[in-house]
Protein backbone atom coordinates (compact mmCIF):
# COMPACT_ATOMS: atom_id res chain seq x y z
CA UNK A 1 0.00 0.00 0.00
CA UNK A 2 2.72 2.46 0.94
CA UNK A 3 4.55 1.75 -2.30
CA UNK A 4 1.40 2.69 -4.16
CA UNK A 5 1.04 5.87 -2.14
CA UNK A 6 4.66 6.78 -2.86
CA UNK A 7 4.01 6.31 -6.59
CA UNK A 8 0.95 8.49 -6.33
CA UNK A 9 3.09 11.10 -4.66
CA UNK A 10 5.82 10.96 -7.32
CA UNK A 11 4.30 13.87 -9.17
CA UNK A 12 4.59 16.04 -6.10
CA UNK A 13 8.15 14.95 -5.52
CA UNK A 14 9.26 15.66 -9.07
CA UNK A 15 7.54 19.01 -9.13
CA UNK A 16 9.06 19.94 -5.79
CA UNK A 17 12.60 19.04 -6.84
CA UNK A 18 12.68 21.83 -9.40
CA UNK A 19 13.98 24.27 -6.80
CA UNK A 20 13.32 27.94 -6.16
CA UNK A 21 12.44 28.64 -9.83
CA UNK A 22 9.33 26.47 -9.45
CA UNK A 23 7.73 29.05 -7.16
CA UNK A 24 5.57 31.52 -8.98
CA UNK A 25 6.89 35.09 -9.11
CA UNK A 26 3.99 36.52 -7.18
CA UNK A 27 4.69 34.04 -4.38
CA UNK A 28 8.42 34.83 -4.34
CA UNK A 29 7.67 38.47 -3.63
CA UNK A 30 5.80 37.62 -0.43
CA UNK A 31 9.00 36.67 1.39
CA UNK A 32 12.58 37.96 1.34
CA UNK A 33 14.91 35.97 -0.97
CA UNK A 34 16.90 34.68 2.00
CA UNK A 35 13.79 33.24 3.61
CA UNK A 36 12.90 31.55 0.34
CA UNK A 37 16.33 29.95 0.12
CA UNK A 38 16.17 28.72 3.69
CA UNK A 39 12.68 27.28 3.19
CA UNK A 40 13.63 25.53 -0.04
CA UNK A 41 16.70 24.05 1.60
CA UNK A 42 14.56 22.76 4.49
CA UNK A 43 12.03 21.34 2.02
CA UNK A 44 14.75 19.54 0.09
CA UNK A 45 16.05 18.09 3.36
CA UNK A 46 12.58 16.70 3.89
CA UNK A 47 12.67 15.09 0.45
CA UNK A 48 16.10 13.59 1.07
CA UNK A 49 15.00 12.07 4.36
CA UNK A 50 11.82 10.77 2.76
CA UNK A 51 13.80 8.99 0.06
CA UNK A 52 16.16 7.63 2.73
CA UNK A 53 13.22 6.17 4.66
CA UNK A 54 13.47 8.50 7.66
CA UNK A 55 9.81 9.47 7.60
CA UNK A 56 9.69 10.96 11.08
CA UNK A 57 12.52 13.43 10.47
CA UNK A 58 11.14 14.15 7.00
CA UNK A 59 7.77 15.09 8.51
CA UNK A 60 9.51 17.56 10.81
CA UNK A 61 11.34 19.17 7.90
CA UNK A 62 8.19 19.45 5.81
CA UNK A 63 6.32 21.02 8.73
CA UNK A 64 9.18 23.48 9.16
CA UNK A 65 9.11 24.33 5.45
CA UNK A 66 5.38 25.01 5.63
CA UNK A 67 5.97 27.50 8.43
CA UNK A 68 8.77 29.25 6.55
CA UNK A 69 6.72 29.74 3.38
CA UNK A 70 3.12 30.52 4.36
CA UNK A 71 0.50 31.29 1.71
CA UNK A 72 2.45 29.57 -1.08
CA UNK A 73 2.15 26.36 -3.04
CA UNK A 74 5.25 25.20 -1.19
CA UNK A 75 3.45 25.49 2.13
CA UNK A 76 0.55 23.45 0.76
CA UNK A 77 2.84 20.72 -0.57
CA UNK A 78 4.88 20.68 2.64
CA UNK A 79 1.78 20.21 4.79
CA UNK A 80 0.60 17.28 2.69
CA UNK A 81 4.03 15.68 2.58
CA UNK A 82 4.32 15.95 6.37
CA UNK A 83 0.96 14.22 6.74
CA UNK A 84 1.98 11.41 4.40
CA UNK A 85 5.23 10.84 6.31
CA UNK A 86 3.31 10.50 9.58
CA UNK A 87 0.94 8.03 7.94
CA UNK A 88 3.88 6.04 6.58
CA UNK A 89 5.18 5.34 10.11
CA UNK A 90 1.71 4.48 11.47
CA UNK A 91 1.33 7.75 13.38
CA UNK A 92 -2.31 7.76 12.36
CA UNK A 93 -3.67 10.18 14.97
CA UNK A 94 -0.98 12.74 14.18
CA UNK A 95 -1.51 12.25 10.44
CA UNK A 96 -5.26 12.73 10.82
CA UNK A 97 -4.79 15.95 12.78
CA UNK A 98 -2.45 17.26 10.10
CA UNK A 99 -4.80 16.27 7.29
CA UNK A 100 -7.85 17.85 8.91
CA UNK A 101 -5.83 21.05 9.34
CA UNK A 102 -4.69 20.84 5.72
CA UNK A 103 -8.30 20.69 4.52
CA UNK A 104 -9.19 23.79 6.55
CA UNK A 105 -6.05 25.71 5.57
CA UNK A 106 -6.09 24.83 1.86
CA UNK A 107 -9.73 24.25 0.86
CA UNK A 108 -9.01 25.07 -2.79
CA UNK A 109 -6.01 22.76 -3.10
CA UNK A 110 -5.84 20.60 -6.21
CA UNK A 111 -4.64 17.82 -3.90
CA UNK A 112 -7.74 17.97 -1.69
CA UNK A 113 -9.00 14.59 -2.90
CA UNK A 114 -5.68 12.99 -1.95
CA UNK A 115 -5.90 14.50 1.55
CA UNK A 116 -9.37 13.01 2.01
CA UNK A 117 -8.10 9.70 0.61
CA UNK A 118 -5.29 9.62 3.19
CA UNK A 119 -7.82 10.33 5.94
CA UNK A 120 -9.99 7.41 4.84
CA UNK A 121 -6.97 5.12 4.56
CA UNK A 122 -5.66 6.19 7.97
CA UNK A 123 -8.92 5.10 9.57
CA UNK A 124 -8.98 1.90 7.51
CA UNK A 125 -5.45 0.94 8.59
CA UNK A 126 -6.56 1.06 12.24
CA UNK A 127 -9.09 -1.75 11.77
CA UNK A 128 -7.81 -4.73 13.74
CA UNK A 129 -10.63 -6.97 14.98
CA UNK A 130 -14.30 -6.13 14.47
CA UNK A 131 -15.23 -8.38 17.40
CA UNK A 132 -13.20 -6.28 19.84
CA UNK A 133 -13.58 -2.72 18.56
CA UNK A 134 -16.14 -1.62 15.99
CA UNK A 135 -15.32 2.12 16.11
CA UNK A 136 -12.52 2.06 13.48
CA UNK A 137 -14.89 0.21 11.14
CA UNK A 138 -17.63 2.79 11.58
CA UNK A 139 -15.29 5.76 11.22
CA UNK A 140 -13.59 4.27 8.18
CA UNK A 141 -16.94 3.52 6.54
CA UNK A 142 -18.11 7.07 7.16
CA UNK A 143 -14.99 8.67 5.66
CA UNK A 144 -14.91 6.33 2.66
CA UNK A 145 -18.58 7.00 1.89
CA UNK A 146 -17.92 10.74 2.14
CA UNK A 147 -15.03 10.40 -0.30
CA UNK A 148 -17.05 8.36 -2.79
CA UNK A 149 -19.86 10.91 -2.66
CA UNK A 150 -17.49 13.87 -3.04
CA UNK A 151 -14.82 12.52 -5.39
CA UNK A 152 -16.51 9.65 -7.28
CA UNK A 153 -14.50 10.01 -10.49
CA UNK A 154 -11.00 9.94 -8.99
CA UNK A 155 -8.54 7.07 -9.26
CA UNK A 156 -8.64 6.69 -5.48
CA UNK A 157 -12.37 5.85 -5.62
CA UNK A 158 -11.69 2.43 -7.15
CA UNK A 159 -9.50 1.40 -4.22
CA UNK A 160 -11.92 2.78 -1.64
CA UNK A 161 -14.94 1.02 -3.17
CA UNK A 162 -13.18 -2.30 -2.67
CA UNK A 163 -12.30 -1.40 0.92
CA UNK A 164 -15.86 -0.30 1.60
CA UNK A 165 -17.14 -3.73 0.54
CA UNK A 166 -14.75 -5.37 3.01
CA UNK A 167 -15.85 -3.02 5.80
CA UNK A 168 -19.53 -3.70 5.16
CA UNK A 169 -18.86 -7.44 5.32
CA UNK A 170 -17.02 -6.99 8.59
CA UNK A 171 -19.88 -4.97 10.06
CA UNK A 172 -22.32 -7.68 8.98
CA UNK A 173 -20.05 -10.29 10.56
CA UNK A 174 -20.14 -8.34 13.81
CA UNK A 175 -23.94 -8.27 13.81
CA UNK A 176 -24.11 -12.00 13.06
CA UNK A 177 -21.66 -12.76 15.85
CA UNK A 178 -23.84 -10.85 18.31
CA UNK A 179 -26.98 -12.54 16.97
CA UNK A 180 -25.41 -15.97 17.49
CA UNK A 181 -24.64 -15.03 21.08
CA UNK A 182 -28.27 -14.05 21.68
CA UNK A 183 -29.51 -17.24 20.01
CA UNK A 184 -27.24 -19.33 22.21
CA UNK A 185 -28.70 -17.62 25.27
CA UNK A 186 -32.27 -17.78 23.90
CA UNK A 187 -32.64 -14.00 23.73
CA UNK A 188 -34.95 -14.23 20.74
CA UNK A 189 -36.07 -10.61 20.32
CA UNK A 190 -32.52 -9.31 20.62
CA UNK A 191 -31.34 -11.89 18.09
CA UNK A 192 -34.14 -10.97 15.67
CA UNK A 193 -33.20 -7.30 15.85
CA UNK A 194 -29.57 -8.05 15.01
CA UNK A 195 -30.48 -10.37 12.16
CA UNK A 196 -32.83 -7.77 10.70
CA UNK A 197 -29.96 -5.29 10.58
CA UNK A 198 -28.02 -7.70 8.38
CA UNK A 199 -30.99 -8.32 6.07
CA UNK A 200 -31.92 -4.64 5.76
CA UNK A 201 -28.56 -2.85 5.88
CA UNK A 202 -26.09 -5.45 4.60
CA UNK A 203 -28.14 -7.36 2.05
CA UNK A 204 -25.23 -7.62 -0.40
CA UNK A 205 -22.91 -9.38 2.04
CA UNK A 206 -22.09 -13.07 2.31
CA UNK A 207 -23.89 -13.25 5.67
CA UNK A 208 -27.43 -12.41 4.60
CA UNK A 209 -28.27 -16.05 3.74
CA UNK A 210 -27.49 -17.29 7.23
CA UNK A 211 -29.26 -14.29 8.76
CA UNK A 212 -32.47 -15.14 6.91
CA UNK A 213 -32.19 -18.79 7.90
CA UNK A 214 -31.71 -17.89 11.57
CA UNK A 215 -34.82 -15.71 11.36
CA UNK A 216 -36.76 -18.68 10.00
CA UNK A 217 -35.52 -20.81 12.90
CA UNK A 218 -36.35 -18.25 15.57
CA UNK A 219 -39.77 -17.28 14.21
CA UNK A 220 -40.75 -20.94 13.94
CA UNK A 221 -39.52 -21.67 17.43
CA UNK A 222 -41.49 -18.84 19.07
CA UNK A 223 -44.65 -19.68 17.14
CA UNK A 224 -44.60 -16.99 14.43
CA UNK A 225 -45.05 -19.34 11.49
CA UNK A 226 -46.18 -16.68 9.01
CA UNK A 227 -43.04 -14.65 9.70
CA UNK A 228 -40.96 -17.82 9.38
CA UNK A 229 -42.54 -18.59 6.00
CA UNK A 230 -41.97 -15.00 4.82
CA UNK A 231 -38.28 -15.14 5.73
CA UNK A 232 -37.96 -18.55 4.06
CA UNK A 233 -39.69 -17.24 0.93
CA UNK A 234 -37.27 -14.31 0.76
CA UNK A 235 -34.34 -16.67 1.20
CA UNK A 236 -35.68 -19.02 -1.46
CA UNK A 237 -36.36 -16.21 -3.93
CA UNK A 238 -32.81 -14.87 -3.72
CA UNK A 239 -30.80 -17.99 -2.82
CA UNK A 240 -32.89 -21.01 -3.80
CA UNK A 241 -29.84 -23.19 -4.42
CA UNK A 242 -28.08 -22.40 -1.16
CA UNK A 243 -27.58 -24.75 1.76
CA UNK A 244 -29.24 -22.23 4.06
CA UNK A 245 -32.46 -22.37 2.04
CA UNK A 246 -32.43 -26.17 2.19
CA UNK A 247 -32.14 -25.95 5.97
CA UNK A 248 -34.94 -23.38 6.17
CA UNK A 249 -37.16 -25.63 4.07
CA UNK A 250 -36.67 -28.37 6.64
CA UNK A 251 -37.59 -25.98 9.45
CA UNK A 252 -41.10 -25.67 8.09
CA UNK A 253 -41.65 -29.45 8.15
CA UNK A 254 -43.42 -30.91 11.18
CA UNK A 255 -40.53 -33.24 12.01
CA UNK A 256 -38.08 -30.35 12.23
CA UNK A 257 -35.71 -30.26 15.20
CA UNK A 258 -33.68 -27.04 15.72
CA UNK A 259 -29.99 -27.86 15.10
CA UNK A 260 -27.24 -26.69 17.38
CA UNK A 261 -25.11 -23.85 16.08
CA UNK A 262 -21.73 -25.36 15.43
CA UNK A 263 -18.68 -24.37 13.42
CA UNK A 264 -19.39 -27.08 10.89
CA UNK A 265 -22.96 -25.93 10.36
CA UNK A 266 -22.05 -22.27 9.91
CA UNK A 267 -19.18 -22.46 7.49
CA UNK A 268 -19.92 -22.72 3.81
CA UNK A 269 -17.74 -23.84 0.92
CA UNK A 270 -14.06 -23.26 0.36
CA UNK A 271 -14.48 -19.87 -1.28
CA UNK A 272 -16.68 -18.57 1.52
CA UNK A 273 -14.35 -19.92 4.20
CA UNK A 274 -11.44 -18.23 2.47
CA UNK A 275 -13.29 -14.92 2.35
CA UNK A 276 -14.12 -15.22 6.03
CA UNK A 277 -10.47 -15.83 6.84
CA UNK A 278 -9.53 -12.72 4.89
CA UNK A 279 -12.07 -10.80 6.93
CA UNK A 280 -10.59 -12.10 10.21
CA UNK A 281 -13.78 -13.94 11.13
CA UNK A 282 -13.31 -16.72 13.63
CA UNK A 283 -16.33 -18.67 14.79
Amino acid sequence: MRRILILIFSFLLLASCLGRDAIKKKEETKLPPLSNEVAIRVYKEGLENLKAGDYFYASKKFSEAETLLPQTVWAEKSALMASYCLYAINFYEEALLNLERFIKMYPASKHLSYAHYLIAISYYEQILDEKKDIEPLVLSKKRIEFFLDTFPETDYAIDLKFKLDLIINQLAAKELSIARFYIKNEKWIAAINRLKIIVEDYEETIFVEEALHRLVEIYYRIGLENEAKAAAALLGYNYNSSEWYARSYKVLNKDYKPPKITKGNEEGGLIRRTIKKLLFIND
